[in-house]
């Protein structure tokens, strides 16, 4: 579908398609020449899957986008997650083929999961793209189907259904993705591209301390090293002296670039690349995040989260320890003390120091990471203070930072 979307809006060259198709071809695999303009993996064409994060910019008539494919395949939920942290608004896909969608939306489903890991970290608008209507004769009554059941999902996770729109489109055929559909002449609503159109530009916190969350790092030869990640508070000038934390190591931005753009200042929601004096490129790593000298963003020797148990086998008791993912940091932390069972739909506290929480409830739990990882407090950064549990390849529960105890050195 992104593939696709690329060529249509003009943001990759025919040329560039002819070579992805001669590729395709070349592996036997012509159904997923659009999937390669993003997949560039090896391991992601053989598998004919998404692995890792991809950007690439387009340009509607309102709007400059980073497009960041993410994976949707179980196992690699991970790095779908880090992608997420860093989005604005996502496109949920989901597919409207008789046994996919229902699969989809089950309790073990990806499109639920999706769902819920989007507004936990902090995706507050959001335009579904029901796909692959070409299937089943584009039929109104199966979109109808397919939509009324995602508005259920949807309200429950948290979002406000009349907001978002719901647009039939296929990826393979093209239709609705930048022009209407003849096919569904009953659909009267806005292409996908509209519909991205018709988003709002969310508040820019230029007025808070710097935080960039870093996503991967490059040695770059005849530049040195690059940090890439996306600016979430603060502004980044060329010139700055920053600290990255928990790695606790310093220098000098020399340098910014975005989507091989030279740039002097970087605001927050850019997705940027930064070359930094003084450090190599072993020195830091993804899950470490960029701030002033003057305002190291803050290492936490503990912290306190209220979470809403969304999976869980059997019950979680003091010591078990899963995965925290928050920003690109994924880091084991232990559980530490049960502070409060809660009513998840209110808040209010139901018990005191309860012996375990189990799927369905809510809680205030403190937790000490295994090791040193950056997190903040949700009322000062809310781009730092969320964050999502998993375990066994699942998400068991999502939650937001009360309050963090610093690390003593």
């Amino acid at each position: 579908m992104m593939g696709h979307l690329m060529l249509k809006t003009g943001s990759i060259s025919e040329r560039e398609m002819r070579e992805v198709e001669a590729v395709a071809k070349k592996m036997d695999k012509d159904s997923f020449k659009f999937a390669f303009v993003f997949d560039r993996l090896k391991e992601e064409r053989e598998r004919g899957i998404t692995i890792d994060l991809a950007f690439r910019r387009f340009d509607t008539s309102n709007y400059y986008f980073t497009l960041i494919d993410a994976p949707g395949h179980r196992d690699f939920v991970k790095n779908m997650i880090t992608g997420t942290s860093q989005a604005d608004a996502a496109i949920l896909v989901v597919s409207s083929k008789e046994g996919e969608f229902e699969g989809g939306i089950s309790a073990l489903g990806q499109t639920r999961e999706h769902a819920f890991l989007s507004f936990t970290l902090g995706v507050q608008q959001l335009v579904v793209a029901i796909n692959k209507m070409d299937t089943h004769g584009w039929k109104e009554s199966r979109y109808n189907e397919v939509k009324n059941e995602i508005s259920d999902l949807l309200k429950m996770v948290g979002f406000n259904v009349e907001k978002i729109h719901f647009v039939p489109v296929s990826a393979w055929t093209g239709d609705n993705l930048t022009e209407p559909s003849e096919n569904m002449p009953w659909y009267d609503g806005p292409t996908l591209v509209g519909a991205l159109d018709m988003m709002e530009m969310p508040p820019k916190p230029t007025d808070k301390p710097l935080r960039v969350p870093v996503q991967d790092v490059y040695k770059i030869t005849g530049v040195g090293t690059v940090p890439v990640g996306r600016v979430e508070t603060g502004i980044l000038n060329v010139g700055d002296k920053l600290i990255f934390q928990p790695a606790d190591v310093s220098g000098e931005c020399r340098s910014i670039e975005m989507h091989h753009e030279q740039i002097s200042q970087a605001l927050p929601g850019d997705n940027i690349g930064f070359n930094v004096r003084g450090l190599s490129a072993k020195d830091i790593k993804r899950g470490d995040v960029a701030g002033k000298v003057d305002n190291p963003p803050t290492v936490a020797e503990e912290f306190t989260g209220q979470i809403i148990v969304i999976y869980h086998p059997t019950a979680i008791a003091i010591g078990y320890a899963p995965v925290i993912h928050t920003h690109t940091a994924q880091i084991a932390c232990r559980f530490e003390e049960l502070i409060s069972k809660t009513d998840p739909r209110t808040g209010k506290v139901v018990q005191e120091h309860p012996d375990f929480l189990k799927q369905g409830d809510g809680g205030m739990v403190r937790f000490k990471p295994i090791r040193p990882m950056v997190i903040e407090t949700f009322k000062d950064f809310p781009q730092l203070g969320r964050f999502a549990v998993r375990d066994m390849g699942r998400t068991v529960a999502v939650g937001i930072v009360r309050e963090v105890k610093p690390f003593e050195k």
